[in-house]
């Protein structure tokens, strides 16, 4: 097999960023965004997914965190979609429940090439740390829209604002480590369509 490693480098006005993604890692996690709370979600992310990833970003945070945190997703998006190539052997599907305290979570992923965004998650504070709570939802979307992949994440329940992030990213990492998990009784790509 052959490593499943996407280097991406994007810059714009607003943000410039560096973020290499290796699907088949250990966990291992650097991220500098500048955000603390949203650092510390890249590495669970990194860490329960088994992803390495290695994370600079320099963005406009004298705005706000919206930039920095949406561009991540877009650019981990387009990580996710380089690494994965044509998809070749892959579950393709992935779903996760992650309960954490008081909190469940649920992620469902299909790396079927289209784009879906469903989100059921309820914050009730409008931030945590330095973090926009609804900045969350928007890198969740950036991240599907930019990988091309159906992504589902619903609150099943909880109501620690801290927890309902980090287990959002922690049902998401999981999802997705099972659904970029190779399969060895598929040949090719597990469509009907014989593509993904």
């Amino acid at each position: 097999m052959e490593p499943r490693i996407a280097h991406i480098k994007r810059t714009t006005k607003e943000t410039d960023i560096a973020l290499t993604l290796n699907l088949d890692g250990t966990g291992i996690c650097s991220s500098n965004t500048g955000i603390g709370f949203f650092d510390h979600m890249i590495d669970g992310l990194a860490r329960h997914g088994l992803f390495d990833i290695d994370l600079v970003c320099r963005g406009d945070l004298h705005v706000d965190s919206h930039h920095t945190i949406e561009d991540v997703g877009i650019v981990l998006g387009m990580a996710l979609k380089k690494a994965l190539g044509e998809k070749k052997g892959i579950k393709r599907y992935g779903n996760f429940f992650l309960p954490m305290d008081e909190t469940l979570m649920l992620c469902a992923i299909d790396l079927s090439g289209r784009p879906y965004f469903e989100w059921d998650v309820n914050f009730t504070v409008p931030k945590i740390g330095d973090v926009d709570t609804e900045m969350i939802r928007d890198f969740f979307y950036a991240v599907s829209y930019s990988g091309e992949m159906n992504l589902h994440l619903k609150q099943m329940s909880g109501f620690n604002n801290h927890h309902i992030a980090e287990g959002s990213f922690k049902a998401f990492a999981k999802a997705l480590d099972m659904a970029t998990m190779y399969e060895s009784r598929i040949d090719g790509v597990w469509s009907t369509k014989g593509v993904l």
